[in-house]
This record gives C-alpha cells, sequence and structure tokens, in this order.
C-alpha cells in the first residue's frame, strides 16, 4: 500500500468511526440526581467551558448500564480517532480548510439528506412513506415495515453520512471510496458487500448481462473519468452512470452508484444529485435503454434537468 492510499485508508475508517459517534443516542457521563425521594438519570457534559446536564429518564438499573455502555464506547471511539490522528500525523498529514463553497454544499446535503434517502428508498421499490423515513433516521425503527427494508433506510443513512464528513469529502472519489460505500448499503445482507463481483448477474425488465468486472480495468476507468477536466455535474454524473452499468457489486449498485456520484459533486461544490419520486418510473425506463445501447444522451439530459440540485 502506497502513503497515499495509507492515508485514505486511515481516513475512511476515521469517518467512520465518526459516524459511529454521532449514531449514539447519548453523550456524556451519567449522572444520577435525587429529587424528593426519587432517583433520576441524566448524561452529564462539558460544552466549552460550561457543564449540562441532560435527562434521560428514571433510574433503573438497566438504564444505567446502558448509559455506562454507551459513555465507555464513546470514549473507546474518541480513543481510536486520537490514535488514527497520530498514523495520520506522523505521515505528514494535514488536514486542510475546505473552501467555504464546499462547507455551504455540505450544509446544503445534510439539509436535504432525509428526503434524499426517501427518494433513493423509492427508486430500490421500498414502499415507505416520507414520514416513516424520518422516524427509522431518528429512532432506528419503524412499525409496519419488514426488517429488511429498515435495514437498507438505515444503510443509506451510514452510507450518507460516511461521505458528508469533512475529512471523507476531501479524499478523491476513487474506487476505495466507492467500494466502501457499498459496503455500507449492502450492510447485514450478505458479506462483503463491498467487494467487487465475481459471478455473472442478470438485470430485471432488460436483456442486458453485464460483464463479470475486472478490478484494474473499473479502476482505471473511473479514474480516466474523473480526470477528463469535464463539468462537474457531467463527471458525476458519468461516474453514476458507469457504476450502474457495469453492476460492479453483487448489490446496491444503484444506491452506491447515487451516493459515489455525490461524493464527487459536493467535493466541487456541484450540489447533489438524487432521482425524486416522481421521475422513478421515467428514470427506470431511460436507464433500461441506456443498459441496452450505447448513446447516453437521453438518460444524461433527464439527469441534469429533473435530478441534479443546486444551491
Amino acid at each position: 500500500m502506497s502513503e497515499f492510499e495509507e492515508i485514505q485508508e486511515y481516513l475512511r475508517q476515521k469517518a467512520e468511526l465518526q459516524a459511529r459517534l454521532r449514531l449514539l443516542p447519548y453523550e456524556g457521563t451519567p449522572e444520577i440526581k435525587e429529587v424528593s425521594g426519587q432517583k433520576y438519570l441524566y448524561m452529564r457534559r462539558r460544552i466549552g467551558s460550561r457543564l449540562t446536564s441532560n435527562y434521560v429518564g428514571r433510574y433503573s438499573e438497566e438504564l444505567h448500564q446502558l448509559l455506562l455502555h454507551i459513555a465507555a464506547e464513546a470514549r473507546e471511539i474518541r480513543r481510536e480517532i486520537r490514535r488514527l490522528d497520530r498514523k495520520l500525523s506522523a505521515l505528514g498529514y494535514q488536514r486542510t480548510d475546505l473552501d467555504p463553497r464546499v462547507l455551504q454544499n455540505l450544509d446544503f446535503a445534510r439539509a436535504n439528506m432525509k428526503m434524499n434517502i426517501y427518494d433513493q428508498a423509492v427508486l430500490e421499490g421500498v414502499a415507505i412513506s416520507f414520514p416513516q423515513t424520518e422516524d427509522i433516521i431518528e429512532n432506528g425503527k419503524v412499525s409496519g415495515m419488514t426488517a429488511s427494508d429498515v435495514q437498507k433506510i438505515l444503510n443509506l443513512k451510514h452510507a450518507w453520512e460516511f461521505i458528508l464528513d469533512e475529512d471523507v469529502i476531501r479524499a478523491d472519489s476513487n474506487y476505495s471510496v466507492l467500494r466502501h460505500i457499498a459496503g455500507l448499503v449492502n450492510e447485514g445482507f450478505f458479506a462483503g458487500g463491498g467487494r467487487i463481483r465475481g459471478v455473472p448477474v442478470t438485470i430485471g425488465g432488460t436483456s442486458y448481462v453485464p460483464p463479470v468486472p475486472v478490478e484494474q480495468i473499473v479502476r482505471e476507468r473511473l479514474d480516466e473519468v474523473l480526470h477528463t477536466g469535464g463539468d462537474e455535474i457531467d463527471t458525476a454524473i458519468s461516474l453514476c452512470l458507469y457504476a450502474m452499468k457495469t453492476q460492479i457489486f453483487l448489490d446496491g449498485n444503484k444506491r452506491a452508484a447515487v451516493i459515489y456520484a455525490n461524493h464527487y459533486l459536493i467535493a466541487h461544490a456541484g450540489g447533489f444529485l438524487v432521482i425524486p419520486e416522481r421521475c422513478v418510473s421515467e428514470f427506470k425506463g431511460l436507464l433500461i435503454e441506456y443498459y441496452e445501447g450505447d448513446d447516453d444522451a437521453s438518460i444524461r439530459s433527464f439527469l441534469k434537468k429533473n435530478c441534479w440540485k443546486t444551491f
């Protein structure tokens, strides 16, 4: 592994840890307070120079142990992040300030993340409403849905949080980033969700059969697209369409391709690209046409007109 690839790997690991830290339901150190003979649990933490306590619930030994476990997990994650920071520093990595427009784009994408996840879920055929999507993202569960569909939503959340990390957005949109995104969207469904496909697959609704991909060719093709020097949106669409048509992974290719394209687009302050619910049917028709032919003009025009959001 080259020094550059080593830095990229450490940054990926750090972003994953930071995403895990954000997913913890409580932050701080458990604190028991007694009022009128009743015990209550709080989480105490320091914000700047001020100590604050946030109420959690009435005391029970089970809840207290849960909070202690969460606090211990947070400490371990932070310890691992510090270890990675030391390794990055030893390799000469210095975190540079992001362009203000990129920071604005990150905020723009974060503000729209729930809707983007909903739209991607609809594209995948998940029977879900936007309020249900919000409930899963915020609480991790919802009634009336299969465990498989809930897992898909949570995986989309984790993948979006990964690319919206400030360290990850600094990284090149290379094959390693795409692989990690695929691993996140396939998490919990099968092992090695980010591993390149090694068996033939078919695609429903089309006669197109994608060849078994070769990793070196995929790497070279992605690098070629990244260095064409075109507009940001054109490059992002090219990355997205190539990843979809090649069917690089066993599953989750559309989900991974869209999020991967957004990693590139957001890093270049180009907005974001997501197929909205109202356009899913038309997009699927154009995608089949693209799979079965070499002309991508129609689907590229459609994506630019209907799916590209700027700020």
